[in-house]
């Protein structure tokens, strides 16, 4: 029997916004040029996506914001590459998934330290899942000005961090992550204020204050 080994990754466990998305590939051929992601130049990356898709079977699993704050973004994550691997159109008899732990496929699996700089078919996954991720955040961008989704890609950066404090999170911010939660109580607190005004509130509207001294 043809070993069909399937390397998966996912992209989009750290950021506030968006959707955590994973890639599985089973590759017939190496394409040439093939390297880990994060030594990618966007525009290579970019070429790289569809001779990835010419040389072997390629999937794609998401997992939107609403399961990441209903499951946690770990079991989301484990979701995602489900997702991936269950849309493959050749079933794989083996699976390799960068990291340290793998979910249950439901076929043999083994999780590689580094290994979307090591393993060509996590390689792959790696490119596609980042470029397809890149690509739904610039929509988001278009959606909502003025948060930066184009640059950061919903990742916690300054810029990002200081939109949220000023705009509020949108639909697709993930309310379970800390910093997105902050401002949200930040805001009920403010809306609090409003509602049942006491003497502490009063002075801070007066003055300008948000904090006490």
């Amino acid at each position: 029997m043809r070993t069909l080994v399937a390397g998966v990754d996912e992209v989009g466990r750290g950021p506030l916004a968006g959707p955590v998305v994973a890639c599985a590939v089973i590759l017939f051929e190496v394409p040439p040029g093939l390297r880990d992601s994060k030594q990618l130049a966007p525009a290579a990356r970019a070429r790289l996506v569809p001779l990835v898709r010419r040389a072997g079977a390629v999937a794609v699993g998401a997992a939107s914001v609403r399961e990441i704050d209903r499951l946690d973004i770990r079991r989301a994550t484990w979701l995602a590459m489900q997702r991936a691997v269950a849309r493959l159109p050749v079933r794989p008899t083996r699976v390799l998934v960068d990291g340290r732990d793998v979910p249950d496929f439901g076929i043999p699996a083994e999780a590689i330290v580094g290994g979307d700089a090591t393993v060509p078919e996590i390689m792959a996954a790696s490119i596609v899942a980042k470029e397809l991720r890149d690509h739904a955040m610039r929509r988001l961008a278009r959606r909502y000005p003025g948060y930066g989704f184009e640059r950061h890609a919903g990742y916690p950066t300054v810029e990002h961090r200081q939109a949220l404090r000023l705009l509020g999170p949108t639909l697709h911010h993930r309310r379970s992550f800390a910093p997105v939660r902050a401002v949200l109580e930040g805001c009920a607190a403010e809306s609090e204020d409003r509602a049942w005004p006491t003497p502490a509130s009063q002075a801070r509207r007066s003055t300008g204050r948000t904090g006490p001294s």
